[in-house]
């Protein structure tokens, strides 16, 4: 009873917080995963490894960059960023006991919170592409910052992945800047960066 009445109190908050966000980046299947964070939005860190991000037999990938308020220039404190992406065979993987839409985005997923400096950074393993298909290895992320209902950008895709053809380059809607990354080999990892910017592409967005 106690546990149903906390996930009750828990759907009414972000029901109450959605209400008074203003709604841009037009539809947004999956979206509100960003609300299934197991630790408060407020105490989330800039810096995460995601599950199964390890050093034994791997080269893991840091991805780091800064988030910018609309201006393209002010560092964006406080903006929180859910990633979830396939495995290194192309799969989602499941545990079995998955809850809300990690049944659908498996368990290699976490959530970061921008710093003062607008900063984030994540650990993860290199995701591969699909099985049978042509689109192109990438990893999802779907921003929510203060004021604004979630939306995604454009995944983040690795510049040397050859099913990223010229013509997917050119077709690219760029939400949030470019999300191609060209990864460093540094030795024990691999390392990229990405900035983005807050609103750029996004539909409904105020300037």
């Amino acid at each position: 009873m106690k546990t149903q009445a906390f996930i009750l109190l828990m759907l009414f908050g972000v029901t109450a917080c959605l209400a008074q966000d203003k709604k841009v980046g037009g539809d947004c299947e999956g979206c509100e995963a960003i609300f299934e964070s197991g630790v408060p939005f407020e105490n989330l860190k800039s810096v995460t490894l995601l599950p199964d991000a390890t050093w034994n037999n791997n080269k893991p990938l840091g991805i780091n960059g800064t988030v910018f308020k609309a201006d393209g220039k002010s560092p964006a404190p406080g903006v929180v960023l859910y990633l979830y992406h396939a495995d290194q065979k192309g799969h989602y993987p499941k545990k079995g006991n998955e809850k809300g839409l990690a049944k659908k985005h498996g368990y290699i997923r976490g959530w970061v919170r921008t710093d003062e400096k607008g900063e984030y950074k994540f650990v993860t393993l290199r995701p591969a592409a699909y099985p049978d298909s042509t689109e192109p290895a990438h990893i999802h992320v779907i921003v929510k910052e203060p004021g604004f209902s979630p939306y995604y950008i454009d995944n983040f895709l690795f510049d040397d992945d050859p099913l990223l053809t010229d013509d997917k380059r050119a077709h690219l809607p760029n939400r949030g800047g470019n999300g191609i990354i060209k990864l460093i080999d540094v030795g024990n990892m691999y390392k990229a960066s990405r900035n983005i910017y807050l609103g750029k592409n996004i539909p409904d967005y105020p300037f």
